[in-house]
């Protein structure tokens, strides 16, 4: 995989891993994963798997 696309897969699953975590804790709401603990787990944890993506894309040489 490019450095590019590394990060910007990184980056997404950041965003996603966010989103699924505030409305696993209700905090954004209208959906049926408002309100479910188990989203507000595996948010953090697809979250945490971005960040490590994208540093690889970052720190992976050319």
């Amino acid at each position: 995989m490019t450095r590019p696309m590394l990060l910007g897969i990184g980056v997404l699953l950041v965003v996603v891993g966010a989103v699924w975590f505030l409305q696993g804790i209700d905090v954004l709401g209208g959906s049926g994963m408002s309100g479910k603990t188990l989203w507000a787990i595996i948010g953090p944890i697809v979250a945490v798997i971005g960040v490590v993506t994208a540093a690889y894309g970052a720190r992976r040489r050319t």
